[in-house]
């Protein structure tokens, strides 16, 4: 599982590192390969392909008749870009998904269990900032 926070920068081609210590938690099913899309907030995912798949699967058992299911599935697999680690443990990142998460030059890259998620470190500040409840009324709610 992905944990931790990290700072780095993202290159003028558009690569960012992966941490070594997310690396080390990738599956070797995953092969080095991550496949990244939009995240639901200004971020960008990024999953091991093995977890991928598990996402692909449940959105083949979406129902394709239901304008919902139809959204979600056409703009998850609209922003989808697979990528395989290089020989510094850097993956490209799609131009679309940069602008799409307000990338500048450093990044935020957030351990989020099964997958990673890359963040506008500034965006990331104001997202934590919207809460109205603090963190201990949140883990109270969700932990219980």
């Amino acid at each position: 599982m992905f944990k931790g926070q990290f700072t780095y920068s993202i290159d003028s081609k558009g690569r960012i590192s992966i941490p070594a210590r997310l690396r080390r938690h990738v599956s070797a099913e995953a092969n080095d390969t991550f496949v990244m899309t939009r995240g639901t907030s200004t971020c960008i995912d990024i999953y091991p392909l093995d977890q991928w798949l598990l996402i692909e699967d449940k959105l083949k058992n979406l129902n394709q008749f239901k304008p919902d299911d139809v959204r979600f599935i056409r703009t998850i697999l609209q922003h989808a870009a697979e990528d395989k680690l290089d020989s510094q443990s850097r993956i490209l990142v799609p131009q679309n998904l940069i602008e799409y998460a307000k990338i500048e030059k450093e990044v935020l890259i957030l351990g989020a269990l099964k997958k990673i998620e890359v963040w506008n470190p500034k965006i990331f500040e104001e997202y934590l900032k919207q809460s109205e409840e603090t963190y201990e009324q949140i883990a109270a709610k969700v932990m219980s």
